[in-house]
């Protein structure tokens, strides 16, 4: 079945088996240009559809007061923060699922699928359980006090509900990721973030709850989207014969491979966390500009993610299937798509860059660091889709470990990079574009180059069902 084909009515499941794996194993270009774009442009929608469920109610809860807007700001900084954490689910199950397909074990490439979504339901009750408890200790350590911090904690009690919900739709976007399926997620996606917009505003103003029922609406649309893809995935499961009930060894199987992404994702948590850090002892001047240029940066992120996307469920199958041609075939195109997405996002960045900041803001000041530090991401920007494809790469291959090793070492390396820019770079727009030349080069090029020399070898090309 070609990648081509669109889900069908009711989101039941069917494998989307690489156009041209049996009759040409290897591949041709156009092929694989057509394989890695069906699988991209959902993938892209769906990456872009999840983030407006925190501008719906950024939009919704604004006209309700400014410490409802803040209260909102900092509840939903915790909750993606804590969300962005759990990605491993999707990751780790993409690549399983992607082997076992490849390998010709479709009833195996479900049971794995099964299990990933036992191991998030019980992680997203815990995670919303601690959530509840620690709502009030978790606001008050991010400075909300008062009635900010009164509205922060409803908003995170109600919107933890939700939790479990979210987290399955991690971990079923990566099995029909796995399964070549990028469409589906983005259908469930776009219908989500609808249905929390209509849901915001009848719960908000219509019942006239507040930011309850903001919280309460995007638990319950999250709710609703992880159960829409776990019914997806359990119809492919029990037509494959796949065992429906939680196996101790199978969930802990996904725990163990997931683990070395948590960390490799916690890894890059903290180099952005750095990053603000040091951006806030620049100047207030330097801080409003980071967060213009963090924006675009984190849209072309966008892109360069759906690249990744693609590569993990290309590269998982083909090693399933024991086709190391392939493998280094779809490396090989990938990273060529990277650059040039990257290239052309930079070109937009550079010569947009003081367009852009006239869009958020009227600060001279400001628009000057906007300018600059859109130029500095600019410029390295095709580095960026190099390693987000590169990562793709690896995660889909299992190698995970490697991953959590390579982010530990990026960090060793960037961390003293980005303090001596706090202590020695001028404040405002020059320290700005000092510190994307940190982050967008000094960084990027640690993990360029750690995950570079990885993928010029042939340890992490192990083929095979399992990793």
């Amino acid at each position: 079945m070609s990648l081509c084909t669109p889900p069908r009515a009711g989101f039941d499941l069917r494998l989307h088996y690489p156009q041209g794996v049996d009759e040409r194993k290897s591949g041709d270009t156009p092929t694989l240009d057509r394989q890695i774009v069906a699988l991209a442009l959902p993938a892209l929608g769906a990456l872009v559809a999840e983030p407006l469920f925190v501008l719906v109610d950024s939009a919704v809860v604004g006209h309700l007061g400014t410490a409802q807007l803040a209260g909102l700001s900092l509840a939903s900084t915790l909750l993606v923060t804590l969300v962005g954490l759990c990605v491993f689910l999707a990751y780790a199950t993409t690549a399983a699922v992607a082997r076992r397909l490849g390998a010709g074990r479709e009833r195996e490439a479900l049971q794995s699928g099964i299990d990933g979504l036992w191991l998030a339901l019980g992680l997203g009750v815990v995670l919303a359980l601690v959530l509840l408890l620690a709502a009030p200790w978790a606001t008050d350590a991010m400075g909300g006090a008062g009635a900010v911090g009164q509205h922060a904690v409803t908003y995170l009690r109600w919107s933890a509900l939700g939790l479990p919900g979210m987290l399955l739709v991690l971990a079923s976007t990566g099995v029909l990721r796995g399964l070549q399926d990028t469409r589906t997620p983005l259908w469930v996606a776009a219908g989500g973030a609808t249905f929390n917009g209509v849901l915001n505003v009848v719960l908000v103003y219509g019942l006239g709850l507040g930011i309850a029922g903001s919280g309460i609406g995007t638990a319950v649309a999250q709710t609703a989207m992880g159960l829409v893809l776990v019914v997806v995935v359990v119809r492919g499961a029990r037509r494959r014969g796949a065992s429906l009930r939680p196996a101790t060894g199978g969930i802990w199987a996904n725990a163990r491979a997931g683990a070395p992404l948590f960390v490799r994702t916690l890894s890059l948590r903290l180099a952005i966390l750095l990053t603000v850090f040091v951006a806030a002892g620049l100047g207030e001047v330097a801080l409003a500009g980071y967060q213009v240029v963090a924006s675009v940066w984190g849209l072309a992120a966008f892109a360069l993610d759906a690249l990744a996307i693609a590569a993990q469920a290309l590269v998982g199958f083909g090693l399933g299937a024991g086709d190391v041609p392939r493998v280094r075939g779809v490396l090989r195109r990938t990273l060529q798509w990277g650059v040039a997405a990257g290239a052309v996002i930079g070109v937009v960045m550079a010569a947009g860059g003081w367009w852009f900041a006239l869009l958020f803001t009227s600060d001279p000041q400001v628009r000057t660091a906007v300018a600059l530090g859109m130029a500095v991401c600019g410029a390295l920007m095709p580095m960026a889709g190099w390693v987000f494809v590169l990562d793709g790469v690896l995660i889909g291959a299992g190698d995970g470990r490697f991953l959590a090793w390579a982010g530990m070492v990026t960090l060793v390396v960037y961390a003293p990079v980005a303090l001596a820019v706090r202590h020695w770079a001028p404040d405002g727009a020059p320290g700005l574009a000092w510190l994307w030349l940190a982050f967008a080069g000094v960084f990027m090029a640690a993990r360029a180059l750690t995950t570079g020399l990885r993928a010029r070898g042939t340890t992490w090309m192990t083929t095979g069902a399992a990793p």
